[in-house]
């Protein structure tokens, strides 16, 4: 019998073999499900002739490989038939005519049938596993390669868990599918072929009287497969639904712990785990009803066999070696078709996978070079906007008829409540969307004209969400330039003044950082991602919300930092904070996506429009000396 269980992805796990071909080797025959996030669709096809054929180049670099396991796969099944036909020459002609050489024979070539089968079974398994593992190192390369291409658009309308399940659960599903669930269908096809051929030879009577029980095998693998497909659709959804509720309780822990949520998320999350384990106990009787039906019909199988062929016997039309031999060989004759069974549900499961892989792949990046585009130039950083109008939906604009020129050193800041269109000007500079209407262009270069890699080289940019990436500081502050010296990575660190702070700690530039920098305070992440910017020596610089989760005095060391580090160099400053502005050259107040007013601080002041409405509210609702140029209705963002 099975024994085994569900792993948290949804998955059944086999811990033993239903029963051994015959005296001669054995094959577990635990159900195999699939990830979590890979859900069966009911209208999917079983077989997508289009997913095949774009799978083939995946395995044209390993088809000398293939050829070799396909080989070694029909040893095997040929040393695995030898094995009861062997056991019946024993019989026939050793033991009943009391030849002691053929026993002998017989016996050796047994045992040697049962050494090829080893040594060629664990080489093709072997084979098929590297194949496999190479298989899936380049498809999820290939996957992932194509999503660093892909433009921001796709991203942003796509979740973040739907496109790590591509990039995981699919590609596993489909490899496996392809490459281990192939090379098993391929043994188990030409199993049943030898098994049929060999059961023919033997005795076509009894094959035929033990056939009977066919219509039965297939009834019971219908019903199993319809109803298993349901059963693991209905886990993997209750599986991720904890996944889910896991994710948010570990991520909102803070919140939870600070508004004393903790029992109430126990409950729902006991609420969803037991919807979970109901659904895998469905599950489980399911997997524990099949195999008991599976062995049911085997015993009426090899009750005909008994019955039918003992008469034979007893009658003299049937030798006691071939009434062995075909027992062993109804045993192994059901054990193929079990597997063709579950593997017909995988393959279900990876012609869903492939499609969405195959999905993602055909999406076409938006934003591309051109054909022989140029690289870039040296830059003085002369930025012009001419006429340009954007939206993220082309139908809702989000910027309209913007006309500006910063020249080379100027700053520029960007000012206005949420939604005007602050970040979508800079977001344009970066090219990670290309604009409806107009031209951008630095030093008279039309951004859609030049490499997307070197104008992007060319320009330094700091986020309000200051992300670092696991591994040491050093490693986060030499990001955008990993050949950088030491002393480089020093001196950007000491230019925004946190380099004796890193210098204080217990491995210096070598600390580790946790994942998105936990270990750091919010201020010390913001200078960190600050020197990392200032490292590739940008001759345009965007500091988008840059120093607003910084306290007072970290905000003073930037500032003292940026009067030498934005000399010469043209720079974007968009910032809620008067402190971060007051003293750029320009200042564009937007406002639903317009610029509405331009000027220096004094000057915008002085004219009483929506600046110094905006100036005003921001005093009035300061906090600790700090502006903040923001309606107040809106809330703080870019």
């Amino acid at each position: 019998m099975i024994s085994g269980g569900f792993d948290m992805g949804g998955s059944w796990r086999s811990s033993g073999g239903m029963s051994s071909r015959g005296s001669f080797g054995s094959r577990s025959s635990g159900w195999r499900g699939s990830d979590d996030s890979v859900e069966v669709d009911p209208d999917a096809k079983a077989f997508d002739q289009d997913v095949v054929r774009r799978m083939l180049p995946f395995l044209a670099p390993h088809r000398g490989q293939l050829v070799v396991a396909i080989f070694l796969v029909l040893v095997t099944s040929c040393a695995t038939m030898a094995g009861p036909y062997l056991i019946k020459v024993a019989i026939d002609d050793g033991v009943l005519k009391e030849d002691a050489r053929i026993l002998a024979f017989a016996a050796t070539l047994y045992l040697l049938s049962l050494v090829v089968m080893g040594v060629s079974s664990y080489t093709h398994g072997a084979m098929i596993a590297a194949i496999s593992q190479r298989m899936l190192h380049t498809l999820r390369v290939r996957v992932v390669t194509h999503l660093q291409k892909l433009s921001f658009r796709y991203l942003d309308s796509n979740e973040i868990g739907v496109i790590i399940a591509r990039v995981t659960s699919d590609v596993n599903a489909l490899n496996n599918a392809f490459s281990q669930g192939t090379m098993t269908l391929v043994a188990d096809l030409l199993g049943l072929v030898l098994i049929l051929a060999v059961m023919l030879l033997l005795d076509p009577a009894l094959s035929l009287a033990t056939f009977v029980v066919m219509p039965l095998m297939y009834l019971i693998t219908r019903i199993f497969s319809g109803q298993a497909r349901q059963r693991f659709r209905e886990v993997r959804h209750r599986v991720g639904q904890v996944y889910a509720n896991l994710q948010e309780n570990i991520s909102g822990v803070r919140v939870a712990q600070s508004f004393t949520r903790e029992d109430l998320n126990y409950r729902q999350f006991q609420g969803t785990n037991r919807e979970n384990l109901d659904a895998t106990m469905r599950a489980a009787r399911v997997m524990a009803a099949f195999p008991p039906a599976v062995e049911l019909v085997t015993a009426l199988a090899i009750g005909i066999v008994i019955v039918y062929g003992g008469y034979r016997v007893l009658n003299d039309a049937m030798s006691l070696g071939v009434f062995v031999a075909f027992l062993s060989y109804v045993q192994q004759f059901f054990m193929p078709i079990r597997e063709i069974s579950a593997w017909y549900t995988n393959l279900q499961q990876a012609m869903a996978g492939g499609e969405r892989i195959f999905q993602l792949l055909d999406t076409d990046p938006e934003i591309v070079d051109k054909p022989d585009a140029p690289a870039l130039p040296v830059v003085d950083g002369h930025v012009r906007f001419k006429d340009v109008t954007f939206g993220y939906d082309p139908k809702q604009p989000v910027l309209t008829n913007i006309n500006l020129e910063v020249r080379p050193g100027e700053t520029i800041a960007l000012v206005g409540p949420t939604g005007a269109g602050k970040t979508s000007i800079v977001n344009l500079l970066m090219r990670f969307y290309d604009v409806q209407e107009g031209r951008i262009t630095i030093d008279g270069h039309d951004l859609r004209d030049v490499q997307i890699r070197s104008l992007r080289s060319k320009v330094g940019m700091v986020l309000q969400d200051s992300f670092l990436f696991s591994g040491t500081i050093l490693e986060n502050i030499r990001y955008g330039k990993p050949d950088a010296t030491m002393e480089e990575v020093e001196a950007a660190a000491h230019a925004v003044g946190i380099d004796g702070f890193i210098r204080r700690l217990p491995d210096g530039y070598n600390t580790a950082v946790m994942e998105r920098g936990g270990r750091l305070s919010v201020g010390q992440r913001q200078l960190i991602c600050f020197a990392r910017a200032l490292l590739i020596d940008p001759h345009i610089l965007i500091l988008d919300e840059a120093t607003s989760s910084v306290d007072a005095h970290t905000e003073i060391l930037i500032q003292r930092a940026l009067a030498t580090l934005l000399e010469g160099r043209t720079a974007f400053v968009i910032a809620h904070r008067l402190s971060t502005i007051k003293n750029a050259d320009n200042i564009l107040v937007l406002r639903d996506g317009k610029i509405v007013e331009r000027g220096a601080h004094d000057a915008l002041l002085a004219a009483q429009g929506f600046y110094a409405e905006l100036y005003t509210t921001g005093v009035s609702a300061g906090m600790d000396g700090e502006q903040s140029l923001e309606e107040p209705s809106a809330v703080p963002s870019t």
